[in-house]
């Protein structure tokens, strides 16, 4: 084996920093035929589609909800561990590569790239939902709103970007500090040996493929669903399935375009800016809204959050058996893991050049306290609202959950701009996350390649859009949060092999 070159299969020869790769047969044509099928059958029968995705979702939850628990939490404690190991100085590269982008783009591409769109949506509606229906005690008071909160900085927390951290700390380092190609089953080389090559290989990556295009496809359609909320609110156009395919449709053009025209011209540029956007509208609700409830929230939500790590973490909900545990907890954890392969390729492909502290560091931590900055400014001005001055945001959030942010941002001055501020901010997510996820299904389904064909990355972002639309037309939200946890569910042992094979690469590589 040499740096840069390997046999992929079939006695062909790769190098994955190129474009000389080409499809690898296998994996593409099995995945898309999959994910074709999938399209194909919700179309013709989509109500059948439901029922066997629902069926799927009950018994995941109900025979597996705790293994999403325990495996999620050693994914963190594990990608910590190895930072403050003395595998910590290891670089992503060669011991001379220096970081290929300034820390402030690396930071905006990685963020908006793993959970823009879910952080729009949800950062209103989920703490009113909690203060509404909390897991646990009366919902409609003080207790509930300030649980509510600490369980929305659960789910957007060190959960979710531990998965993110360790899948791409792992394949930035075969990829870069070994030079194998960008594929999940280079991950497995010290296991595997030379069988990541053959049909073992293709699986792994199968999967991956799989998991990525479902967890895509969950929050393309969330984007969408908000999207139209926004329109539907500002200039009445209707709030329908079909309105939503067509932004789909749209926002499609926009990031298969943005894909092809390269990852340098297209998601730095649309990265930058969509931050921008963001860190604007969050400067006007510190501004405009309570800001002493915002600061007051935030430092006493982010202790609470500290303080109830582990209770929070393996709650199981086994006494009361509310379902809501598997309608949030699990949900979030299941969602993901499976943009666990497409957030860690895309973080693992912008990375190179930073030793493993520093991108456990920076992918961890940072994006975990901006979420939480962003939580508290949009949650506990919804919640100040609602319970001080009767806004009506519950009411909004039962009606319509997309709708929670434009009701909200309704009671402070220039409404009708910060709302269209908010959709441009969406549609920024949309297409950075969809541009890096069709991007990193190009790698996968190329052998690699660091520099996929416009027409692979073409096929990618129309089949993305096509899960999409058929998951809100079989089922809305319902079949959204279905999808992510089936495709999630097997992927998981993939990530627990992975932690292993990475530690035995990284003692070869210390000794």
């Amino acid at each position: 084996m040499t740096d840069d070159k390997l046999v992929i299969e079939e006695g062909s020869v790769c190098n994955p920093h190129k474009e000389t790769c080409g499809i690898s047969k296998v994996v593409f044509y099995v995945s898309f035929a999959i994910a074709g099928l999938f399209v194909l059958w919700g179309a013709i029968s989509p109500g059948s589609l439901n029922t066997v995705f629902n069926a799927i979702l009950g018994f995941t939850i109900d025979s597996f909800g705790w293994l999403y628990l325990l495996a999620v939490l050693f994914f963190l404690l594990f990608a910590a561990g190895i930072a403050l190991s003395k595998y910590g100085d290891i670089k992503l590269g060669k011991d001379d590569d220096e970081p290929e982008y300034s820390d402030f783009a690396w930071l905006a591409m990685l963020f908006t790239s793993g959970m823009g769109i879910g952080l729009t949506f949800w950062s209103i509606a989920e703490p009113i939902t909690h203060y509404i229906n909390p897991p646990f005690g009366e919902g409609g008071t003080t207790e509930a709103a300030e649980l509510g909160m600490r369980y929305v900085f659960f789910h957007w927390g060190l959960h979710a970007w531990g998965i993110f951290t360790l899948v791409g700390l792992a394949l930035a380092y075969f990829q870069f500090r070994r030079g194998m190609p960008g594929l999940i089953s280079s991950v497995f080389y010290p296991i595997l040996g030379d069988r990541i090559h053959g049909p073992i290989g293709n699986a792994i990556d199968v999967l991956a493929v799989l998991a990525t295009v479902f967890g895509l496809g969950t929050s393309l359609g969330l984007g969408a669903l908000q999207i139209n909320s926004g329109l539907s609110f500002l200039f009445n156009i209707p709030n329908t399935g079909f309105i939503q395919v067509l932004i789909i449709a749209f926002v499609a053009l926009l990031f298969t375009g943005a894909a092809v025209t390269g990852i340098e011209k297209g998601i730095e540029f649309i990265a930058k800016w969509t931050v921008y956007f963001a860190l604007g509208l969050m400067a006007f609700m510190f501004i405009f809204g309570p800001t002493t409830t915002i600061f007051d929230i935030l430092v006493s939500t982010t202790g609470s959050y500290l303080n109830n790590f582990f209770a929070m973490s393996l709650w199981t909900d086994a006494i009361e058996q509310k379902g809501w545990g598997g309608s949030w907890t699990i949900f979030y954890w299941a969602w993901w893991i499976a943009w666990g392969p497409f957030v860690g390729q895309f973080v693992a492909r912008i990375s190179k050049g930073r030793t493993v502290r520093q991108f456990v560091a920076g992918a961890l931590i940072a994006p975990t306290v901006f979420s939480f900055v962003w939580l508290a400014a949009f949650g506990a001005t919804a919640l100040n609202l609602e319970i001080f001055h009767g806004a009506g945001i519950a009411d909004a959030v039962n009606a319509d959950l997309a709708s929670a942010v434009f009701v909200t941002l309704s009671n402070y001055p220039i409404a009708m701009v910060t709302s269209i501020v908010a959709i441009i901010l969406v549609i920024g997510f949309f297409v950075t996350s969809a541009d890096a996820g069709t991007f990193v299904l190009g790698m996968l389904t190329s052998n690699g390649s660091m520099e996929p064909s416009g027409k692979v990355k073409g096929v990618w972002g129309a089949t993305i859009a096509g899960v999409a639309a058929i998951l809100l037309i079989t089922g809305g939200l319902t079949a959204l949060q279905t999808a992510s946890i089936a495709a999630a569910f097997p992927f998981m042992f993939v990530i627990l092999a992975m932690c292993y094979s990475l530690l035995k690469a990284l003692k070869e590589d210390h000794g």
